[in-house]
């Protein structure tokens, strides 16, 4: 599911990241609560002195999330993922799909004219990247990256293998984290 964000959603997805959000162009994924879990946010941000090429097109935002895979990648995730699709053929190709799958998505949400200002700036081949601005299928980056795409879209081994380590996908029900943004 993928909706316009409202008010609301910005304001607390503004809570979750502890700064404004820059070019979310949907909340990807809510958690049973309604609040925002995963965003999807546009690849090129404009700033007031130029640009900035955003490589996760899926952003996990959800604090009790972010804590729980960050403490996956401090203990070694990331390596662990690597060298499993060293070994495994069959999650390797599922991976390498995932990315392609994630990397037309981005694409068509550069406009045209958007096309050509990158072009022009020899910064287009920065937006034709994978999950999480990588290059090579056979690389992990940010485990936060691949359990929003997961989320998001359901499309990515790794993401969901992620989602299976975690205990839940979502504050209980006496620590909802968000509701703090709501005051």
């Amino acid at each position: 599911m993928t909706d316009r964000p409202t008010t609301a959603d910005l304001r607390v997805i503004a809570w979750q990241l502890g700064r404004p959000p820059e070019g979310v162009l949907a909340v990807a994924r809510r958690c049973p609560y309604g609040y925002p879990q995963v965003v999807m946010s546009h690849p090129l941000h404009l700033l007031e002195d130029g640009f900035v090429v955003f490589p996760t097109l899926f952003w996990l935002t959800c604090p009790f999330l972010v804590a729980a895979v960050s403490r996956l990648e401090a203990a070694g995730g990331v390596k662990r993922y690597e060298a499993l699709l060293a070994r495994d053929p069959d999650l390797a190709a599922a991976y390498a799909r995932a990315h392609e799958t994630y990397r037309a998505e981005r694409l068509a949400l550069v406009a045209p004219k958007d096309r050509e200002f990158l072009i022009a700036r020899n910064a287009w081949d920065a937006v034709e990247t994978g999950i999480a601005g990588l290059r090579n299928p056979r690389r992990v980056k940010c485990l936060h990256a691949q359990l929003g795409q997961f989320l998001a879209r359901r499309e990515n081994p790794i993401g969901e293998r992620v989602a299976a380590e975690l205990p839940r996908l979502f504050c209980p029900p006496e620590q909802v984290l968000c509701e703090a943004a709501q005051m």
